[in-house]
């Protein structure tokens, strides 16, 4: 989507933000052409801290696209907050409800509509050490069977050091080095006529988050470990690939 096509709160939402992240990042962008498919695209960045969304959304845009991000039903009930969300296209998802297989509805009718919408599939910050990717959940990949939309891997390093997410230490130091690199789409071709079973949601979700995993270790250097594994989850098959 074109700046100028863009209604009056998403203009807005960009006259106040970037400004402030023109001067905060020093950006390396790449792989911006791989964005502009002329449809829907799911974008599936790598999480490293509370700041990456921004800088997410700041390169999606500047490769000529709206962002659309999953957030909280929640805070789409909130006064004013909520109705701002509304008007700048973002996804209210409801979380471990009954409502929740609706949300997969609001996320498909949003890239068959044409939009860039944007989903995290660790689905938090990650909790690995050094902060690299960990094993991932399956919205993305149902998301992506249920449209046939091209899956969009973005890798980001440079974000933590702007809000570090293990102390919550807040950075205004201008001009902090922020590196962003857009990949072609994730081959998913072999389970394109597959039924979303959970063996194949978790090979699907597990390609995805390899091709995030080594696109990071391009940018900042050093051996990626396998992904890291939430303790709480129990997996029933091997880590292949890793």
């Amino acid at each position: 989507m074109a700046p100028r096509r863009l209604g009056f709160w998403q203009w807005l939402a960009v006259v106040l933000v970037k400004p402030v992240l023109n001067v905060w990042t020093r950006r390396t962008w790449r792989g911006m052409e791989h964005l502009r498919h002329p449809g829907g695209v799911i974008i599936v960045p790598n999480h490293i801290g509370h700041a990456d969304p921004l800088v997410a959304a700041h390169f999606i845009h500047d490769a000529g696209r709206w962002p659309q991000f999953l957030g909280k039903a929640s805070l789409f009930r909130l006064p004013v907050i909520g109705w701002i969300l509304y008007r700048c296209k973002q996804i209210p998802v409801e979380r471990g409800t009954v409502e929740a297989a609706k949300s997969l509805d609001k996320l498909v009718a949003a890239v068959r509509a044409g939009g860039a919408v944007v989903i995290y599939p660790e689905g938090t910050i990650t909790r690995e050490p050094d902060l690299w990717p960990m094993r991932g959940k399956t919205g993305a990949a149902r998301l992506a069977l249920a449209t046939g939309a091209p899956v969009i891997p973005i890798a980001m390093w440079g974000p933590e050091k702007m809000f570090e997410p293990r102390t919550s230490r807040l950075s205004l130091r201008p001009r902090i080095p922020v590196t962003v690199v857009a990949g072609p789409p994730v081959d998913l071709s072999r389970w394109a006529d597959a039924a979303p079973s959970r063996i194949v949601l978790e090979e699907m979700t597990d390609t995805i988050m390899l091709r995030i995993r080594d696109m990071v270790a391009e940018i900042r250097g050093g051996t990626p470990p396998p992904l890291w594994e939430r303790p709480a989850r129990t997996r029933t098959r091997g880590e292949a690939g890793e």
